[in-house]
């Protein structure tokens, strides 16, 4: 597996980075193993919360230069990028602020006595994380971790070496000791060898279905804990009650935002009878007017793919569901210039026997389907393999609600879509994975929970 910057806006190779050897991986898990027997990891919480509020301001201080790298790296919009470099920060100040009051004991009320659940590290653990959000990934796994004490080896997406390698020096920089954070250019074999390996406790994932079976299979094979999260087919529901500008200024958004390429985007468009002709033409005429270019001009409202492959992987996909008698609203093809664009896309008439139901587009890619009454739009959106997010519009938050309650996933938005926060819990159910990230269920997903009791 190569590891490689090239820019996805001019398919410029930038640099290689050479992978590590199995000597590195052995030296990276002796550190790690060796901090997490230490009172570092295992001492006082207090001695830990410094280096996330450390941590926080380093981000603060080089919004711009990180920005800039995440932009030229994957082909974020620039502002995009910079709104992800924030969001880290006020993550890892969050956990600085809030992790010791998460991770105090909690007394339980019984009959054998004074009883209370401890919350202790686990050890060490293996991150495997994507491209899509290349600092707000990690940070996600890192922050709750080491507020907990669990030194994390991290081997992130093959296409964002420089990410990788600029969010390690910044955590060593914040005043981390060695083992906290190992960033790790390595290769399948070499992670599921990790996860194998006696030292290391769990493992988290967030990245492709495939991806996250294998590293579940391996941590299952050897009984630990993993979490995962994976794909999303999310819904955005809009009820013949929505406020239809505002509905559709919010789906352009929340379809195109980072070329479409996350796994929380609206993908499923499921619109009332009643006012279906009328959003799909609001919403076409604004998928028209995205302005196609450079992730770095502030003027680009649409940047590329991050990838050739990505590119590749979305026409296929494209094609297959018009051969298989999906209509072709608007777009639909690659866009004819340097670097991996690919035209803002609307289909429509996808039958359930078309693949392109079922599948996960990653990619400006928006499909419209059409329900008579609120029963039918929750049956369409629960006949679904994922179960990530989901958005509901509608000017009777009461009807929105019940809606919300009924959709089979993780995280549903009323009025707004699919969203992240560092005190929001993050995660979903059937395919798009199991546990959770971000607030105080994140923080315990990779802590033992430790009960005491003193008998009376």
């Amino acid at each position: 597996m190569a590891y490689q910057t090239v820019n996805p806006a001019t398919n410029q190779l930038i640099k290689a980075y050479p992978s590590h050897t199995d000597a590195d991986v052995e030296a990276a898990l002796k550190a790690a193993d060796a901090l997490y027997h230490s009172d570092w990891a295992k001492g006082d919480i207090d001695q830990r919360l410094p280096v996330l509020h450390k941590l926080a301001d380093l981000i603060d201080a080089r919004v711009e230069e990180l920005a800039k790298i995440a932009s030229q790296e994957m082909g974020k919009l620039i502002a995009q990028s910079r709104g992800e470099v924030k969001l880290c920060a006020q993550i890892a100040r969050y956990y600085a602020d809030n992790a010791k009051q998460f991770l105090a004991p909690v007394k339980y009320k019984s009959e054998l006595g004074e009883a209370w659940v401890e919350h202790h590290p686990i050890g060490v653990l293996m991150a495997v994380e994507p491209w899509n959000f290349p600092y707000y990934q990690l940070m996600r796994v890192l922050a709750p971790n080491l507020a907990a004490g669990n030194p994390v080896l991290a081997k992130h997406a093959s296409i964002v070496p420089h990410c990788a390698e600029v969010f390690a020096h910044l955590v060593r920089e914040a005043g981390a000791p060695e083992g906290a954070w190992a960033n790790l250019y390595i290769s399948q074999d070499q992670v599921a060898n990790i996860i194998a390996d006696d030292r290391v406790q769990g493992a988290a994932l967030t990245g492709s279905e495939k991806a996250g079976s294998v590293v579940a299979a391996q941590a299952a094979k050897h009984i630990k804990k993993s979490t995962l999260e994976l794909g999303g087919n999310d819904v955005f529901v809009v009820l013949d009650d929505a406020n239809l500008d505002k509905a559709v200024k919010i789906g352009v958004n929340a379809r195109l935002n980072n070329a479409g390429q996350v796994c929380t985007a609206a993908k499923r468009f499921v619109l009332h009878e009643k006012i279906a002709d009328a959003f799909l033409s609001k919403f076409t005429e604004a998928f028209k007017q995205a302005k196609i270019g450079d992730p770095l001009d502030e003027s680009t409202t649409l940047g590329p793919l991050s990838s050739k492959d990505a590119l590749e992987t979305l026409t296929k996909q494209v094609n297959e569901a018009v051969k298989n008698g999906a209509k072709l609203h608007l777009g639909g093809k690659p866009v004819q210039r340097d670097g991996c664009f690919f035209e803002p896309t609307i289909l429509t008439h996808i039958s359930r026997d078309n693949p392109a139901y079922f599948e996960e587009f990653f990619g400006p890619v928006a499909q419209i389907y059409v329900v008579k009454n609120d029963d039918e739009a929750v049956a369409l959106a629960n006949d679904s393999h994922y179960g990530l997010g989901g958005a509901v519009f509608s000017q009777d938050i009461e009807r929105a609600k019940k809606m919300a309650s009924r959709i089979e996933t993780g995280m549903v938005y009323i009025n707004w879509l699919t969203d992240t926060a560092a005190e929001l819990p993050f995660g979903g159910v059937k395919r798009s994975g199991y546990g959770r990230e971000l607030s105080d269920l994140g923080i315990k997903e990779f802590v033992n929970q430790k009960l005491v009791v003193v008998r009376q």
